[in-house]
């Protein structure tokens, strides 16, 4: 039995110890998940972000996490990570990964039990269903993660398809 499930869903209202945010470097709201976590969650989440003092503009750069109360939301944290812009950035692989392993790490040291993940950087940041499908799934499924329930909210039934036969090809393969 896996402790990773494919939901579709809407990620707010998760109730789990953690949310994920694809954020974007900012960390101020924005569109697509973003903009959905900060309305649902209200102003403490806003005032939260900006209490991480940015470096050059930048609160969380690509691929890293930071870590916030959740505000009205059911979750105890919101963990905000930005993931890669697939056509622009160098190594998308790379980043997408970096973004799936702090924010479970960052999960781990707050003694989270359980995370609810989007699909990062497969909206306007553009990154191929598919292939995030694998990057996220292989990064949840690393031993360490096993004592996490581990939940991906999906908003529609093509990106629920794809992120369960992922796993099921995986889970065969493992």
């Amino acid at each position: 039995m896996s402790n990773i499930q494919i939901i579709k869903g809407d990620i707010t209202t998760a109730d789990v110890d953690a949310i994920v945010n694809a954020a974007n470097p900012v960390m101020l709201g924005g569109g697509g998940v973003d903009g959905a976590i900060h309305r649902a969650a209200g102003p403490l989440l806003l005032r939260e972000c900006e209490k991480i003092k940015p470096v050059k503009g930048i609160r969380c750069p690509v691929g890293e996490a930071r870590i916030t109360p959740a505000g009205n939301l059911k979750s105890k944290y919101v963990i905000h990570t930005v993931g890669p812009i697939y056509v622009s950035d160098e190594n998308p692989e790379k980043h997408l990964q970096a973004s799936y392993l702090n924010s479970l790490n960052l999960a781990l040291s707050n003694k989270c039990e359980s995370i609810a993940f989007p699909a990062i950087s497969c909206g306007v940041y553009g990154y191929p269903a598919e292939e995030a499908a694998e990057i996220a799934l292989s990064v949840c499924m690393k031993d360490e993660y096993k004592c996490l329930s581990i939940y991906f909210y999906l908003f529609s039934q093509k990106m629920v398809d794809i992120w369960s036969d992922a796993l099921k090809s995986m889970m065969i393969e493992e």
